[in-house]
């Protein structure tokens, strides 16, 4: 015969390391076919991390992950009548916070659209990303998948 664990004024006490409690069971209909135990993994939309090759990261325009190499790195800079805008880092090199976005127009339009360069920059005042739009636009860009013109 096993011991209740019980306290000696008749409560339960939790158990120790030793004992080991009983699958508590729902009462309720059970579907035919289907274990209450086993589930199914769901694959995710993104490709696993080791999958990507180097440093990985995410695009502010379609929020999907890519290799470092793949996007086109963003920067606060400032133009000529010291307005913030967000500027182009094709090199990485720029100093300051950045974010990444694939050198495309169908993500640079989903980016302003949500109004992502701001929340990814972290800054508060309105930003002008006509010079990351520019960029992409122009047939000089290396990563540009737009046709020329």
């Amino acid at each position: 015969m096993t011991r209740r664990a019980t306290t000696p004024e008749g409560r339960r006490r939790p158990p120790t390391r030793g004992e080991r409690r009983a699958p508590v069971r729902i009462p309720g209909p059970v579907a035919v076919g289907l274990s209450p135990v086993a589930r199914e993994r769901i694959p995710s939309a993104c490709p696993e991390p080791s999958a990507l090759i180097g440093p990985v990261r995410t695009c502010v325009g379609c929020r999907k992950r890519a290799a470092k190499s793949e996007l086109l790195r963003v920067t606060v800079g400032s133009e000529t009548h010291g307005q913030p805008v967000v500027a182009p880092d094709p090199q990485g090199t720029a100093p300051g916070r950045g974010a990444h976005l694939h050198p495309t127009v169908e993500c640079y339009d989903l980016a302003v659209r949500r109004k992502a360069f701001g929340r990814a920059l972290r800054v508060s005042t309105g930003l002008s990303s006509a010079p990351v739009g520019e960029y992409l636009a122009s047939p000089s860009n290396p990563r540009s998948t737009a046709p020329p013109p």
